[in-house]
């Protein structure tokens, strides 16, 4: 690992009230005594009291640059488990860069993005995935995901893996040592007690792979696409739920060629909206291909908002309903009548007769005027299908877990056929020592310099 001390921003970029920089580091101590005095007290921070905060002023030269407050954290009970320091300064922009120009003129290097969570995994004080749970932690933009991110933190996740690896562990033991007394004929391992074993490992990392369409979801937000023909109201449906001006709507037909997408907290549930093209029969090439996404958008999404006009009720409804429900086949769809504002209650007892097959939710609103919005968030809520998640819960959200998970579930599978087949103990050992390995990669007990360098820079410089 590289010794250097470095140094880094560790506040978000810009100006603010304070700023935080983050040294870590054998030489931290001796660095920050170069550029600092304290309003009290000559003692180095090497003799300095572990988490305390010390007063002064840092000088460029003669010139004071920045009365500032230090804080001492000593290895190994620190965040990377180095010798640290983390300097509170005022937040212009100017101090925050001439701060790091002495570092690095007196010994620093600028941190690379991740860098201080390497160093933290590195030195033991987090495994892989806890580290990748940091940058979750700060990414979290609503409360599930960030009780996923905490719960993964604190190591929920790690102590199943931990616990699977463990029973593992014992179970390729009692393998292997049969395989060493194999001339005398000797069975260490209870055939019947390693099915059962097998059998329980299997549900339990079924179970955590399952759980990645539901933290998939929490982390990236529940992809929803709107849906109809035309001036339906789409746009006008995004506009509201985004709550700004994100869709051009006129009354002009076919001024949404393109996907437009973003995101919205609803009820503490991130939700990935997706505008699309109006569908009708067009002639214009690139409207064409808008449409041709607004088919493959809805093969994407897990709820599918289909927006009716109600003044413009036709046979072409029944023709598009033959094109749409079938792509709707295991995902939410909520029919929403819009305009009702400019319907009779007749008129309306007859739309009830549409698509009266009970799997689509149905509601009638008028996005212009704002009618019944509120009820379809609500629908929206219960169409996501998110549980209640609490701070102990153990759900995968990382791409790479789920794969690994994937490969260790395949892996587990063949020992169980394994045993089923009384195969041999030698190949019964291969396998269980491959599920070993990818539960392994997912902790970082079995990883790469390439794998490490693709994880952590993705951090943020700082982190």
């Amino acid at each position: 690992m590289d010794k250097n001390t470095i140094c880094a921003i560790s506040t978000p970029p810009g100006q603010g009230g304070v700023a935080i920089i983050r040294i870590s580091g054998c030489d931290a101590f001796a660095i920050t005594d170069k550029i600092f005095t304290p309003f009290k007290g000559k003692i180095s921070f090497a003799e300095q009291n572990p988490y305390s905060i010390r007063l002064g002023k840092i000088y460029n030269g003669d010139e004071i640059l920045d009365e500032v407050l230090v804080s001492v954290f000593r290895a190994p009970h620190s965040f990377t488990g180095e010798d640290t320091i983390e300097i509170t300064c005022h937040g212009s922009l100017y101090i925050q860069q001439e701060i790091l120009k002495l570092l690095l003129k007196n010994g620093c290097r600028l941190a690379s993005p991740g860098e201080f969570t390497q160093r933290a995994f590195l030195n033991g004080k987090m495994d892989l995935s806890q580290a990748e749970a940091v940058a979750d932690l700060i990414a979290s933009d609503s409360a599930s995901s960030h009780r996923l991110a905490m719960s993964q933190m604190r190591g929920n996740f790690s102590n199943e893996l931990q616990m699977l690896r463990s029973q593992l562990l014992d179970f390729v033991s009692l393998i292997e040592l049969e395989l060493d007394f194999n001339e005398e004929d000797v069975e260490f391992a209870d055939r019947s007690q390693l099915q059962e074993l097998s059998d329980n490992i299997e549900r339990l990392i079924k179970k955590l792979a399952d759980s990645f369409s539901v933290g998939n979801a929490v982390k990236n937000g529940i992809p929803v696409v709107i849906i109809g023909e035309t001036n339906a109201g789409k746009s006008t449906l995004l506009n509201f739920l985004l709550q700004e001006e994100k869709a051009i709507v006129s009354d002009i037909h076919g001024t949404t060629r393109d996907v437009i997408e973003d995101t919205i907290n609803i009820g503490g549930i991130i939700f990935r909206f997706i505008d699309t093209a109006g569908i009708r029969d067009t002639q214009d090439e690139i409207e064409t291909l808008g449409i041709e996404r607004t088919f493959q958008k809805i093969k994407q999404a897990s709820v599918v908002i289909w927006m009716i006009d109600t003044t413009q009720v036709s046979e072409k409804i029944e023709k598009l309903a033959e094109q749409i429900i079938p792509l709707t086949e295991n995902k939410q769809l909520i029919i929403a009548f819009n305009k009702i504002d400019k319907i009779s209650p007749e008129e309306q007892s007859i739309l009830d007769q549409l698509f009266d097959d009970g799997n689509a939710k149905r509601i009638y609103i008028s996005a212009k005027h704002k009618t019944n919005l509120e009820q379809l968030e609500k629908l929206l809520l219960e169409a996501s299908h998110i549980p209640e998640i609490g701070q102990n819960d153990v759900i995968v959200t990382n791409i790479r877990h789920y794969e690994a998970l994937i490969k260790a579930h395949d892996a587990i599978l063949r020992v169980i056929d394994g045993l089923r087949s009384n195969l041999s103990g030698e190949f019964l050992s291969q396998d269980i020592r491959e599920c070993m390995h990818y539960l392994g990669e997912i902790t970082g007990e079995i990883s790469t310099d390439e794998v490490l360098g693709n994880i952590f820079r993705k951090f943020c410089i700082g982190k």
